[in-house]
């Protein structure tokens, strides 16, 4: 068994600092990067690439909607052309980063309302995936098992890798429990850790009403700005390993 370890990062911006990315690229094994449209800003965005090309973490793209404000978690109805554009635009401004690192942009991470919006919403999914197959149709792209994101992704030609999530709630449909709900966002780390060897291994978890429901998934996401996001992504790796799970990134880098 293997499975790539993910965690959203790069995530500051100016005196503002948010996570321990620094701890967290020492465990995980994929590094979705903010670029600056959520969060991020020019000189948060190198360090967090140079830190993860020294650590041999492979960096993503982690794409949103342009709403610094509200960090990225609010709904905008961006027609499909401009969605598409701003898409380009990020993925440009974090390849730039990653290149002077050293590295490069080596998949693609929507971040969170746009994430949600396209686990559903056709125009702004085909937008997304027309964005990373004319930027560079090798990408991997990753996103929500069943989503109409990894279907239209699928249709632009672009590899998709399944993505689940190790301190969210889930709904018995297999979608995330929204964050204005109760319970939404786990923080056990033990607790956590066990229902990450289950969907590793193709139990089935509880969903957020105690419905068992199965997730499949490539990758699992620790998210960086959690309460306790350290904590929770080494207990998480520590519970994987012990169990002869080997964490390796979905992309093939060197980790």
């Amino acid at each position: 068994m293997r499975i790539d370890l993910n965690s959203d990062l790069g995530e500051s911006f100016g005196r503002w600092e948010l996570g321990d990315d620094a701890a967290l690229l020492e465990i995980v094994t994929s590094a979705n990067v903010a670029c600056g449209f959520h969060a991020g800003d020019p000189t948060v965005l190198r360090e967090t690439c140079e830190r993860a090309a020294e650590r041999g973490v492979a960096i993503g793209a982690q794409v949103g909607y342009r709403d610094l404000a509200g960090f990225g978690r609010r709904f905008i109805d961006v027609p499909p052309r401009e969605l598409t554009n701003d898409v380009l635009y990020q993925l440009g401004a974090l390849e730039a980063m990653a290149r002077v690192a050293g590295q490069r942009v080596r998949y693609v991470k929507p971040h969170g309302a746009l994430y949600n919006a396209i686990v559903h919403h056709e125009d702004q999914a085909a937008a997304v995936a027309e964005a990373v197959a004319r930027y560079d149709a090798a990408l991997p792209v990753l996103g929500l098992p069943g989503s109409v994101w990894l279907r239209r992704a699928e249709e632009a030609g672009l590899r998709t890798v399944r993505e689940a999530f190790a301190d969210r709630a889930y709904t018995p449909e297999g979608t995330l429990v929204s964050r204005r709900e109760p319970g939404a966002v786990l923080h056990d780390p033990d607790q956590i850790a066990e229902r990450c060897l289950r969907m590793v291994r193709g139990e089935p978890v509880e969903a957020v009403d105690g419905t068992p429901i199965r997730i499949e998934a490539d990758s699992l996401c620790v998210h960086g700005d959690s309460p306790g996001a350290v904590r929770i992504a080494q207990a998480v790796a520590d519970r994987l390993r012990e169990a002869g799970v080997r964490i390796t990134p979905f992309t093939g880098a060197a980790a």
